[in-house]
């Protein structure tokens, strides 16, 4: 069955955001909240960092939140009336049109609208490439029944990505359980620093031109994982100058703003011949002992070492990086080495289960997507 295909703006008001005036903005809590793109996204609503007294466009509750750069296509529910910025357009569909279904059409197109963007510093998709965007429109009640199917396919989806989540969140605790809050050091392990248990930044060393290793774009880090990905095999000629060295089992610690407020960080592992170079942007730790990596990674991922690295940022606005002497001079808890392999026990273990919540995570998005097609195809 195929429907009509309708312009966007035909079937939805569309508000482009606005910055405010810089003078207005604040921390705390005075006037609209701005979504000013999407780091101010929470999961499905907003988390806005600013106010701003001088809101000139504004969301009304149960709008679509549209970014419109850089992550192009990212959406967030409007629970409240919010001052949209320049990064954001809201969203607000007509009569015709069920928010709902207006919600996952532009989930499953999103690659669609972000080659749409324009721009060279960073992408951005404007009003009339917005406005033009094409949607298929079937009537109002089949709208809903596709967008009610949708619902239950992304709830079986996101109860998979939190357990996932819980995984993650159990480690942390677990972490912090065993050695304590790192700064504070309540449990008076003995102090020293990263050299005591690993080489900071290891010189690379050199192989046969033909010699396959693993190539790890900043991209294929996590922020919410140890794990990385290693899949881009690439010859050592191709990689040798330019980009940064490091080998199975070392921590990747992403030092440039944001990814390192984001918590980009990894333990190398599943590299070709063992041996991977990626960007020039990590810093990397190679540990002593291989039992120490889940708690180096551990460490320098906690949001409360991130915040101190941030504080101690070097470099111009925008370029701003973690420098090396920070690493090296930072005052690590040094705890009972017997400690720290039943960490990496734990740590492997819970890793080993989350593994399986990736991969049926992996198989429902598939799902998801699936049904997504069909949906908009008039198939399902």
């Amino acid at each position: 069955m195929s429907w009509p295909l309708v312009k966007l703006s035909d079937c939805c008001e569309i508000t482009m955001g606005q910055a405010p005036v810089g003078s207005s903005y604040n921390e705390k809590g005075e006037g609209y909240a701005l979504i000013a793109g999407a780091g101010d996204f929470g999961e499905l609503t907003p988390k806005p960092k600013k106010h701003t007294t001088a809101a000139s466009k504004l969301s009304k509750k149960e709008d679509l939140i549209l970014c419109i750069r850089a992550t192009i296509g990212d959406l967030n529910w409007s629970n409240e009336e919010y001052c949209l910025g320049r990064g954001v357009a809201g969203l607000r569909p007509k009569a015709i049109l069920d928010k709902n279904y207006l919600w996952y059409f532009i989930k499953a197109n999103k690659e669609q609208l972000a080659s749409k963007g324009t721009g060279s510093t960073f992408k951005q998709v404007s009003r009339v490439i917005i406005s033009d965007w094409e949607i298929p429109l079937p009537p109002l009640d089949e709208q809903k029944r596709i967008a009610a199917i949708l619902d239950k396919a992304d709830a079986i989806h996101r109860k998979r990505q939190q357990a996932i989540k819980l995984a993650d969140d159990f480690l942390r605790s677990v972490f912090l359980d065993m050695f304590g809050d790192p700064v504070t050091n309540p449990k008076n392990w003995d102090v020293g620093h990263f050299s005591e248990i690993s080489t900071l930044n290891p010189k690379a060393e050199k192989y046969d031109d033909e010699f396959l290793v693993s190539f790890v774009p900043m991209p294929s880090v996590s922020t919410k994982s140890h794990m990385l990905d290693a899949s881009d095999i690439r010859a050592y000629s191709d990689v040798k100058k330019g980009f940064t060295a490091f080998k199975e089992n070392d921590v990747l610690f992403a030092k440039i703003t944001p990814c390192m407020e984001n918590g980009k960080a990894a333990i190398a592992t599943q590299l070709e011949n063992g041996i991977g170079f990626g960007s020039t942007e990590f810093h990397v730790f190679r540990p002593q002992n291989m039992d120490y990596a889940p708690f180096i990674y551990s460490l320098v991922h906690l949001p409360l070492f991130r915040k101190i690295a941030a504080n101690n940022f070097s470099g111009a606005v925008g370029h701003k990086r973690v420098p090396k002497d920070f690493l090296s001079s930072f005052k690590l808890i040094l705890p009972p080495e017997h400690l720290v392999i039943k960490f990496q026990t734990i740590f492997e273990t819970v890793n080993e289960n989350k593994s399986k919540f990736e991969s049926n995570v992996e198989n429902g998005e598939q799902l998801f997507n699936s049904l997504s097609q069909k949906a908009f195809a008039g198939k399902l």
